[in-house]
Protein backbone atom coordinates (compact mmCIF):
# COMPACT_ATOMS: atom_id res chain seq x y z
CA UNK A 1 0.00 0.00 0.00
CA UNK A 2 2.94 2.33 1.03
CA UNK A 3 4.96 1.29 -2.12
CA UNK A 4 1.21 2.22 -4.12
CA UNK A 5 0.94 5.65 -2.71
CA UNK A 6 4.66 6.45 -3.37
CA UNK A 7 4.48 5.99 -6.75
CA UNK A 8 1.00 7.96 -6.96
CA UNK A 9 2.88 10.63 -5.25
CA UNK A 10 6.11 10.11 -8.02
CA UNK A 11 3.28 10.67 -10.29
CA UNK A 12 1.95 13.84 -9.02
CA UNK A 13 5.45 15.20 -8.68
CA UNK A 14 6.44 14.35 -12.33
CA UNK A 15 2.57 15.80 -14.00
CA UNK A 16 3.34 19.17 -11.58
CA UNK A 17 6.59 19.49 -13.01
CA UNK A 18 5.77 18.85 -16.40
CA UNK A 19 2.73 21.41 -16.56
CA UNK A 20 4.53 24.27 -17.03
CA UNK A 21 6.42 22.89 -19.34
CA UNK A 22 3.29 21.90 -20.97
CA UNK A 23 1.78 25.52 -21.03
CA UNK A 24 5.07 26.90 -23.11
CA UNK A 25 4.45 27.48 -26.62
CA UNK A 26 5.44 23.85 -28.66
CA UNK A 27 6.66 23.88 -32.26
CA UNK A 28 4.03 23.21 -34.87
CA UNK A 29 5.30 21.75 -38.20
CA UNK A 30 2.19 22.20 -39.65
CA UNK A 31 1.17 25.70 -38.47
CA UNK A 32 5.05 26.54 -39.46
CA UNK A 33 4.67 25.26 -43.02
CA UNK A 34 1.70 27.37 -44.01
CA UNK A 35 2.93 30.71 -42.58
CA UNK A 36 5.98 29.95 -44.27
CA UNK A 37 3.83 29.23 -48.08
CA UNK A 38 1.98 32.35 -46.10
CA UNK A 39 4.55 34.83 -46.13
CA UNK A 40 5.85 34.09 -49.61
CA UNK A 41 2.32 34.90 -51.04
CA UNK A 42 2.30 38.13 -49.62
CA UNK A 43 5.83 38.87 -51.26
CA UNK A 44 4.26 37.35 -54.50
CA UNK A 45 1.49 40.46 -53.68
CA UNK A 46 4.21 42.82 -54.04
CA UNK A 47 6.71 41.66 -55.97
CA UNK A 48 5.38 41.22 -58.77
CA UNK A 49 1.96 41.33 -57.99
CA UNK A 50 1.94 45.08 -56.97
CA UNK A 51 4.30 46.36 -59.16
CA UNK A 52 2.40 44.53 -62.43
CA UNK A 53 -0.92 46.39 -61.56
CA UNK A 54 0.50 49.59 -61.22
CA UNK A 55 3.20 49.17 -64.20
CA UNK A 56 0.18 48.45 -66.50
CA UNK A 57 -1.61 51.68 -65.22
CA UNK A 58 0.72 54.71 -66.19
CA UNK A 59 1.62 55.40 -69.31
CA UNK A 60 4.41 53.49 -71.27
CA UNK A 61 7.38 56.09 -70.48
CA UNK A 62 7.12 55.62 -66.93
CA UNK A 63 6.63 51.77 -66.63
CA UNK A 64 9.45 50.98 -65.64
CA UNK A 65 9.92 53.71 -62.95
CA UNK A 66 7.23 52.11 -61.60
CA UNK A 67 8.37 48.56 -61.47
CA UNK A 68 11.52 50.13 -59.81
CA UNK A 69 9.72 52.33 -57.09
CA UNK A 70 8.02 49.13 -55.94
CA UNK A 71 10.83 46.53 -56.44
CA UNK A 72 13.24 48.63 -54.59
CA UNK A 73 10.98 49.85 -51.50
CA UNK A 74 10.59 46.21 -50.96
CA UNK A 75 14.23 45.58 -50.57
CA UNK A 76 14.88 48.89 -48.10
CA UNK A 77 11.87 48.47 -46.14
CA UNK A 78 12.75 44.69 -45.78
CA UNK A 79 16.25 45.80 -44.11
CA UNK A 80 15.15 49.06 -42.23
CA UNK A 81 12.41 46.41 -40.61
CA UNK A 82 15.11 43.86 -39.85
CA UNK A 83 16.98 46.58 -38.40
CA UNK A 84 15.02 48.47 -35.86
CA UNK A 85 11.58 47.95 -37.33
CA UNK A 86 10.35 44.77 -35.97
CA UNK A 87 11.37 45.84 -32.44
CA UNK A 88 10.20 48.98 -32.17
CA UNK A 89 6.37 46.93 -33.44
CA UNK A 90 6.40 44.21 -31.15
CA UNK A 91 8.39 44.85 -28.26
CA UNK A 92 7.36 46.73 -25.13
CA UNK A 93 9.29 51.12 -24.70
CA UNK A 94 9.36 53.66 -23.22
CA UNK A 95 6.26 55.48 -24.73
CA UNK A 96 4.73 52.03 -25.43
CA UNK A 97 1.18 53.51 -26.17
CA UNK A 98 2.98 54.81 -29.30
CA UNK A 99 6.34 52.61 -30.27
CA UNK A 100 7.68 49.80 -28.56
CA UNK A 101 11.40 49.33 -27.52
CA UNK A 102 14.77 48.51 -28.92
CA UNK A 103 15.40 45.23 -27.36
CA UNK A 104 14.86 43.20 -30.34
CA UNK A 105 17.44 45.69 -32.81
CA UNK A 106 18.98 44.25 -35.22
CA UNK A 107 16.77 40.62 -34.72
CA UNK A 108 19.29 40.18 -31.12
CA UNK A 109 18.12 37.66 -28.94
CA UNK A 110 16.00 35.35 -31.78
CA UNK A 111 17.36 32.33 -32.10
CA UNK A 112 16.24 29.27 -34.68
CA UNK A 113 14.70 28.14 -31.71
CA UNK A 114 12.66 31.39 -30.19
CA UNK A 115 9.03 30.84 -31.18
CA UNK A 116 6.41 33.33 -31.56
CA UNK A 117 3.05 30.92 -30.52
CA UNK A 118 3.66 28.29 -32.80
CA UNK A 119 5.94 28.91 -35.05
CA UNK A 120 9.77 30.13 -35.53
CA UNK A 121 10.56 33.28 -34.34
CA UNK A 122 12.30 33.94 -37.59
CA UNK A 123 9.11 33.37 -39.62
CA UNK A 124 7.00 35.59 -37.78
CA UNK A 125 9.27 38.34 -38.51
CA UNK A 126 10.00 37.70 -42.10
CA UNK A 127 5.93 37.59 -42.08
CA UNK A 128 5.16 40.79 -40.46
CA UNK A 129 8.05 41.99 -42.56
CA UNK A 130 6.21 41.65 -46.07
CA UNK A 131 3.64 44.28 -44.16
CA UNK A 132 5.98 46.03 -43.56
CA UNK A 133 6.79 45.96 -47.46
CA UNK A 134 4.00 46.78 -49.03
CA UNK A 135 2.29 49.60 -47.18
CA UNK A 136 4.93 51.86 -48.42
CA UNK A 137 4.95 50.21 -52.14
CA UNK A 138 1.11 50.97 -51.89
CA UNK A 139 1.75 55.17 -51.68
CA UNK A 140 3.89 55.03 -54.91
CA UNK A 141 0.43 54.75 -57.00
CA UNK A 142 -0.63 58.32 -56.11
CA UNK A 143 2.31 60.16 -56.77
CA UNK A 144 3.26 57.85 -60.12
CA UNK A 145 4.38 59.81 -63.25
CA UNK A 146 6.86 62.93 -61.32
CA UNK A 147 8.28 62.06 -58.37
CA UNK A 148 11.96 61.95 -58.21
CA UNK A 149 13.24 58.29 -57.43
CA UNK A 150 15.39 59.53 -54.61
CA UNK A 151 12.73 61.39 -53.00
CA UNK A 152 10.28 57.87 -52.73
CA UNK A 153 12.98 56.47 -51.16
CA UNK A 154 13.78 59.10 -48.23
CA UNK A 155 9.87 59.85 -47.93
CA UNK A 156 9.26 55.71 -47.87
CA UNK A 157 12.59 55.26 -45.27
CA UNK A 158 11.07 57.88 -42.85
CA UNK A 159 7.24 57.15 -43.16
CA UNK A 160 8.17 53.51 -41.95
CA UNK A 161 9.42 54.61 -38.58
CA UNK A 162 6.98 57.41 -38.10
CA UNK A 163 3.86 56.42 -39.47
CA UNK A 164 3.71 52.54 -40.00
CA UNK A 165 5.45 51.27 -37.13
CA UNK A 166 3.34 53.36 -34.83
CA UNK A 167 0.33 52.41 -36.09
CA UNK A 168 1.28 48.95 -36.02
CA UNK A 169 2.26 49.01 -32.32
CA UNK A 170 -0.70 50.75 -31.37
CA UNK A 171 -2.84 47.87 -32.92
CA UNK A 172 -1.01 44.94 -32.98
CA UNK A 173 1.65 45.69 -30.59
CA UNK A 174 -0.26 46.25 -27.11
CA UNK A 175 -0.06 50.10 -27.64
CA UNK A 176 -3.02 52.97 -27.64
CA UNK A 177 -5.40 51.33 -29.97
CA UNK A 178 -5.75 47.95 -28.40
CA UNK A 179 -4.50 47.97 -24.56
CA UNK A 180 -4.78 51.81 -23.92
CA UNK A 181 -8.31 51.80 -25.28
CA UNK A 182 -9.16 49.06 -23.37
CA UNK A 183 -7.28 50.97 -20.64
CA UNK A 184 -10.25 53.78 -20.76
CA UNK A 185 -13.00 51.34 -20.44
CA UNK A 186 -13.71 50.98 -24.16
CA UNK A 187 -13.26 47.81 -26.51
CA UNK A 188 -9.86 47.54 -28.22
CA UNK A 189 -9.62 48.00 -32.19
CA UNK A 190 -10.88 44.96 -34.45
CA UNK A 191 -7.72 44.49 -36.93
CA UNK A 192 -7.51 41.25 -38.21
CA UNK A 193 -5.22 42.12 -40.78
CA UNK A 194 -4.33 45.81 -41.40
CA UNK A 195 -7.21 47.98 -42.45
CA UNK A 196 -5.90 50.91 -40.08
CA UNK A 197 -2.35 49.58 -40.58
CA UNK A 198 -2.01 48.82 -43.85
CA UNK A 199 -4.46 50.25 -45.78
CA UNK A 200 -6.03 53.38 -44.36
CA UNK A 201 -2.47 54.44 -43.26
CA UNK A 202 -1.38 54.14 -46.85
CA UNK A 203 -4.44 55.42 -48.49
CA UNK A 204 -4.11 59.02 -46.39
CA UNK A 205 0.02 59.12 -46.90
CA UNK A 206 -0.91 59.06 -50.60
CA UNK A 207 -3.60 61.96 -50.72
CA UNK A 208 -1.54 63.52 -49.06
CA UNK A 209 1.53 63.43 -51.06
CA UNK A 210 -0.48 63.72 -54.29
CA UNK A 211 -1.52 67.17 -53.17
CA UNK A 212 1.74 68.62 -51.61
CA UNK A 213 3.21 67.39 -55.87
CA UNK A 214 0.42 68.31 -57.31
CA UNK A 215 -1.17 67.12 -60.77
CA UNK A 216 0.61 65.64 -63.35
CA UNK A 217 1.88 68.43 -66.65
CA UNK A 218 -1.51 67.87 -68.68
CA UNK A 219 -3.60 66.35 -66.11
CA UNK A 220 -7.16 67.31 -66.63
CA UNK A 221 -6.06 68.40 -70.51
CA UNK A 222 -4.36 65.41 -71.54
CA UNK A 223 -5.67 61.45 -72.15
CA UNK A 224 -3.39 59.70 -69.97
CA UNK A 225 -4.97 56.37 -70.19
CA UNK A 226 -3.34 52.87 -68.96
CA UNK A 227 -0.34 52.03 -71.37
CA UNK A 228 -1.28 48.08 -70.63
CA UNK A 229 -4.28 46.71 -68.77
CA UNK A 230 -3.29 43.24 -69.34
CA UNK A 231 -0.57 43.62 -67.12
CA UNK A 232 -3.21 45.28 -64.63
CA UNK A 233 -5.40 42.53 -65.01
CA UNK A 234 -2.27 40.25 -64.28
CA UNK A 235 -1.15 41.95 -61.20
CA UNK A 236 -4.68 42.30 -59.41
CA UNK A 237 -5.18 38.50 -60.04
CA UNK A 238 -1.93 38.30 -58.57
CA UNK A 239 -2.92 40.60 -55.40
CA UNK A 240 -5.66 38.69 -55.01
CA UNK A 241 -4.35 34.96 -55.01
CA UNK A 242 -1.55 36.46 -52.90
CA UNK A 243 -3.99 38.19 -50.38
CA UNK A 244 -4.95 34.55 -48.59
CA UNK A 245 -1.46 34.59 -47.41
CA UNK A 246 -2.12 38.54 -46.34
CA UNK A 247 -5.32 37.66 -44.39
CA UNK A 248 -5.49 33.88 -43.96
CA UNK A 249 -1.59 34.04 -42.58
CA UNK A 250 -2.70 37.01 -39.59
CA UNK A 251 -4.15 33.84 -38.18
CA UNK A 252 -0.75 32.26 -37.40
CA UNK A 253 -2.38 28.58 -37.31
CA UNK A 254 -3.64 26.78 -39.91
CA UNK A 255 -7.21 26.01 -37.99
CA UNK A 256 -11.10 26.48 -37.79
CA UNK A 257 -10.94 30.72 -37.81
CA UNK A 258 -7.80 30.16 -40.93
CA UNK A 259 -10.83 28.73 -42.83
CA UNK A 260 -13.17 31.39 -41.98
CA UNK A 261 -10.76 33.58 -43.34
CA UNK A 262 -10.77 32.05 -46.86
CA UNK A 263 -14.19 32.19 -47.24
CA UNK A 264 -14.91 35.32 -46.34
CA UNK A 265 -12.06 36.92 -48.48
CA UNK A 266 -13.26 34.86 -51.60
CA UNK A 267 -16.66 35.92 -51.36
CA UNK A 268 -15.79 40.10 -50.67
CA UNK A 269 -13.85 40.35 -52.95
CA UNK A 270 -15.91 38.47 -55.76
CA UNK A 271 -18.63 40.57 -54.56
CA UNK A 272 -17.19 43.61 -55.00
CA UNK A 273 -16.34 42.47 -58.24
CA UNK A 274 -19.70 42.65 -59.24
CA UNK A 275 -20.97 45.58 -57.39
CA UNK A 276 -18.22 47.51 -59.22
CA UNK A 277 -18.86 46.23 -62.20
CA UNK A 278 -22.87 47.04 -62.19
CA UNK A 279 -22.36 50.42 -60.67
CA UNK A 280 -19.94 51.22 -63.62
CA UNK A 281 -22.19 49.56 -66.66
CA UNK A 282 -25.27 51.60 -65.33
CA UNK A 283 -23.57 54.90 -64.84
CA UNK A 284 -20.77 54.80 -67.87
CA UNK A 285 -23.10 52.50 -70.33
CA UNK A 286 -19.98 49.45 -70.34
CA UNK A 287 -18.31 47.30 -67.47
CA UNK A 288 -14.63 47.48 -68.31
CA UNK A 289 -11.73 45.36 -67.42
CA UNK A 290 -10.11 48.11 -65.04
CA UNK A 291 -13.05 48.60 -62.92
CA UNK A 292 -13.78 44.46 -62.82
CA UNK A 293 -9.73 44.49 -61.27
CA UNK A 294 -10.45 47.99 -59.26
CA UNK A 295 -13.45 46.36 -57.55
CA UNK A 296 -11.37 43.27 -56.45
CA UNK A 297 -9.10 45.21 -54.71
CA UNK A 298 -11.64 47.18 -53.28
CA UNK A 299 -12.66 44.08 -52.07
CA UNK A 300 -9.99 42.56 -50.68
CA UNK A 301 -8.98 46.10 -48.81
CA UNK A 302 -12.41 46.11 -46.98
CA UNK A 303 -12.68 42.68 -46.05
CA UNK A 304 -8.38 42.73 -44.25
CA UNK A 305 -9.62 44.07 -41.22
CA UNK A 306 -13.11 42.07 -40.96
CA UNK A 307 -11.87 39.15 -41.97
CA UNK A 308 -12.24 36.75 -39.11
CA UNK A 309 -14.92 38.37 -37.62
CA UNK A 310 -17.62 38.85 -39.92
CA UNK A 311 -19.78 35.62 -41.27
CA UNK A 312 -19.87 34.55 -44.90
CA UNK A 313 -23.15 36.65 -45.62
CA UNK A 314 -21.57 39.55 -43.81
CA UNK A 315 -18.59 39.04 -45.90
CA UNK A 316 -20.77 39.59 -49.56
CA UNK A 317 -22.22 42.90 -47.97
CA UNK A 318 -19.19 44.39 -47.23
CA UNK A 319 -17.87 43.76 -50.68
CA UNK A 320 -20.93 44.97 -51.97
CA UNK A 321 -20.70 48.30 -50.50
CA UNK A 322 -17.00 48.59 -51.02
CA UNK A 323 -17.07 48.17 -54.86
CA UNK A 324 -19.80 51.15 -55.14
CA UNK A 325 -18.16 53.11 -52.94
CA UNK A 326 -15.04 53.06 -53.73
CA UNK A 327 -15.98 53.88 -57.72
CA UNK A 328 -17.61 56.75 -55.98
CA UNK A 329 -14.37 57.48 -54.39
CA UNK A 330 -12.56 57.30 -57.85
CA UNK A 331 -15.43 59.01 -59.87
CA UNK A 332 -16.96 61.27 -58.19
CA UNK A 333 -14.96 62.51 -55.01
CA UNK A 334 -11.76 62.92 -56.81
CA UNK A 335 -13.16 64.70 -59.83
CA UNK A 336 -14.86 66.83 -56.96
CA UNK A 337 -12.05 68.13 -55.14
CA UNK A 338 -9.87 67.99 -58.59
CA UNK A 339 -6.75 65.98 -57.02
CA UNK A 340 -4.48 63.91 -58.89
CA UNK A 341 -3.81 60.40 -57.00
CA UNK A 342 -2.50 58.89 -60.25
CA UNK A 343 -3.86 55.42 -59.81
CA UNK A 344 -6.38 55.79 -57.05
CA UNK A 345 -4.89 54.50 -54.09
CA UNK A 346 -6.73 56.99 -51.72
CA UNK A 347 -10.11 56.08 -53.09
CA UNK A 348 -9.43 52.23 -53.36
CA UNK A 349 -6.91 51.91 -50.38
CA UNK A 350 -8.09 54.93 -47.92
CA UNK A 351 -11.76 54.89 -48.68
CA UNK A 352 -11.49 50.80 -48.60
CA UNK A 353 -9.91 50.35 -45.71
CA UNK A 354 -12.61 53.11 -43.89
CA UNK A 355 -15.73 51.18 -45.02
CA UNK A 356 -13.88 47.79 -43.77
CA UNK A 357 -12.66 48.96 -40.51
CA UNK A 358 -16.22 50.56 -39.40
CA UNK A 359 -17.90 47.76 -41.52
CA UNK A 360 -16.31 45.65 -38.73
CA UNK A 361 -18.03 47.19 -35.85
CA UNK A 362 -21.45 46.39 -37.85
CA UNK A 363 -20.97 42.89 -39.11
CA UNK A 364 -18.97 41.38 -36.16
CA UNK A 365 -22.41 41.38 -34.83
CA UNK A 366 -23.50 37.39 -33.75
CA UNK A 367 -27.64 39.42 -35.08
CA UNK A 368 -26.09 39.61 -38.63
CA UNK A 369 -23.87 35.99 -38.39
CA UNK A 370 -20.48 37.83 -37.11
CA UNK A 371 -18.31 35.97 -34.30
CA UNK A 372 -19.67 38.62 -31.94
CA UNK A 373 -17.53 40.92 -29.71
CA UNK A 374 -15.87 40.67 -26.38
CA UNK A 375 -17.17 40.40 -23.21
CA UNK A 376 -19.29 43.54 -22.31
CA UNK A 377 -19.08 45.17 -25.59
CA UNK A 378 -22.16 46.56 -27.04
CA UNK A 379 -22.53 46.84 -30.74
CA UNK A 380 -22.29 50.95 -30.15
CA UNK A 381 -19.27 50.36 -28.48
CA UNK A 382 -17.69 48.41 -30.79
CA UNK A 383 -18.43 51.19 -33.79
CA UNK A 384 -17.20 53.98 -31.32
CA UNK A 385 -13.55 52.12 -31.36
CA UNK A 386 -13.40 51.62 -35.00
CA UNK A 387 -14.60 55.16 -35.59
CA UNK A 388 -11.78 56.38 -33.46
CA UNK A 389 -8.79 53.43 -34.52
CA UNK A 390 -10.13 55.35 -37.91
CA UNK A 391 -9.83 58.60 -36.80
CA UNK A 392 -6.32 58.30 -35.14
CA UNK A 393 -5.27 56.97 -38.17
CA UNK A 394 -6.06 59.61 -40.45
CA UNK A 395 -5.10 62.43 -38.15
CA UNK A 396 -1.55 60.87 -37.10
CA UNK A 397 -0.26 59.91 -40.77
CA UNK A 398 -1.99 62.92 -42.09
CA UNK A 399 -0.15 65.22 -40.14
CA UNK A 400 3.37 63.48 -40.39
CA UNK A 401 2.76 62.84 -44.05
CA UNK A 402 2.57 66.53 -44.49
CA UNK A 403 5.82 67.24 -42.45
CA UNK A 404 7.57 64.60 -43.89
CA UNK A 405 6.63 65.60 -47.94
CA UNK A 406 7.51 69.22 -46.94
CA UNK A 407 10.71 68.57 -45.56
CA UNK A 408 12.69 66.43 -47.83
CA UNK A 409 10.91 68.45 -50.53
CA UNK A 410 12.85 71.73 -48.67
CA UNK A 411 15.85 69.59 -48.83
CA UNK A 412 16.47 67.55 -52.08
CA UNK A 413 12.71 68.42 -53.68
CA UNK A 414 10.30 65.92 -54.66
CA UNK A 415 9.27 66.61 -58.26
CA UNK A 416 11.39 66.47 -61.29
CA UNK A 417 12.01 68.92 -63.64
CA UNK A 418 9.12 69.88 -65.96
CA UNK A 419 11.15 68.60 -69.15
CA UNK A 420 11.65 65.16 -67.41
CA UNK A 421 8.66 64.53 -66.96
CA UNK A 422 7.70 65.26 -70.04
CA UNK A 423 10.09 63.06 -71.53
CA UNK A 424 9.33 59.86 -68.70
CA UNK A 425 10.75 58.74 -65.68
CA UNK A 426 12.21 55.31 -67.33
CA UNK A 427 14.44 57.27 -69.19
CA UNK A 428 15.48 59.82 -67.27
CA UNK A 429 15.87 58.68 -63.95
CA UNK A 430 16.95 55.36 -64.72
CA UNK A 431 17.98 55.62 -68.20
CA UNK A 432 15.94 52.74 -69.43
CA UNK A 433 13.19 51.90 -71.47
CA UNK A 434 10.54 49.58 -71.45
CA UNK A 435 10.26 48.63 -74.54
CA UNK A 436 11.99 48.98 -77.48
CA UNK A 437 10.01 49.34 -80.71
Amino acid sequence: MLKKIGSISMLAAILAAATPALAQDVLDSGDTSWMIVATVLVIMMTIPGLALFYGGLVRTKNMLSVLMQVFATFALMSILWAMFGYSLTFTEGTFNSIWGGFSKSFLSGITPDSLSGTIPEYVFVTFQLTFACITPALIVGAFAERIKFSAVLWFLSLWLFLCYIPIAHMVWGGGFLSAGLEGMGMAAAMDFAGGTVVHINAGIAALVGCIVLGKRIGYGREAMPPHNLTFTMVGASLLWVGWYGFNVGSELAADGTAGLVLINTQLCTAAAVLGWLFIEWMVRGKPTMLGGASGAVAGLVAITPACAFVGPMGAIVLGIISGIVCFWAVTSLKSMFGYDDSLDVFGVHGVGGIIGAIGTGFLASTSLGGGGYGEGVTMGGQVTTQIVSVLVTIVWTGIISFILFKIIDAIIGLRVPEDEEREGLDSTQHGEAAYHL
